[in-house]
């Protein structure tokens, strides 16, 4: 098997590149395919997110509500997407991404499970950019804690920069900076 040059994606190299990220979000999408149901709706991980928002640092409550409303929004039919897409699949070559790997968890589901990189690495500007309607916003952002909460309990404390990344997911969905920007009054 041969091995791909590059370094594994950061804010730094990805933040104000929209078209790297979001090119391939939607190119899956493209696929032709009969799917049929949902493989991966939002509620698959309810309850490990609702258990994990009482073990960590950020506010409850408005987690809390941001799940609801994620659970809450109209669902939008199945698509082929990566699944599993965060930093650590992603490599970059001088600032642009040059390659995705690991592709597990591709499979038909859910369009907005693909929106967590945008939490992750985009900046709020670039996510203004990607042109998803309101109801695979809120479902994205609903799936940033979801993903991100999970992974901070388990490997925040042994692993810094998982600590990093899944703190910036969390804050960056709770914030809602973006194309459908929703802010708690």
């Amino acid at each position: 098997m041969g091995r791909l040059n590059g370094e594994v994606a950061t804010v730094e190299a990805l933040s104000g590149s929209p078209e790297a990220p979001a090119g391939f979000l939607q190119t899956p999408h493209r696929f032709d395919a009969e799917p049929t149901g949902i493989a991966a709706p939002p509620s698959t991980r309810d309850a490990a997110t609702r258990s994990a928002i009482s073990e960590v640092p950020f506010d409850q409550a408005w987690t809390t509500e941001l799940r609801d409303a994620a659970l809450a929004a109209p669902q939008q039919d199945p698509v082929w997407r990566h699944g599993d897409f965060h930093t650590g699949d992603l490599l970059t070559t001088e600032g642009r991404l040059s390659a995705v790997i690991d592709f597990g968890e591709f499979g038909v589901g859910d369009p907005a499970l693909g929106l967590i990189i945008a939490f992750t690495v985009l900046s709020a500007g670039t996510r203004a950019t990607l042109g998803v309607g309101d109801n695979a916003w809120t479902r994205g952002r609903g799936w940033a804690p979801a993903t991100g909460l999970n992974a901070h309990v388990h490997h925040a404390a042994a692993e810094p920069r998982a600590a990093a990344q899944t703190t910036r997911q969390i804050t960056q969905a709770l914030e809602g900076e973006g194309p459908h920007a929703s802010h708690r009054s």
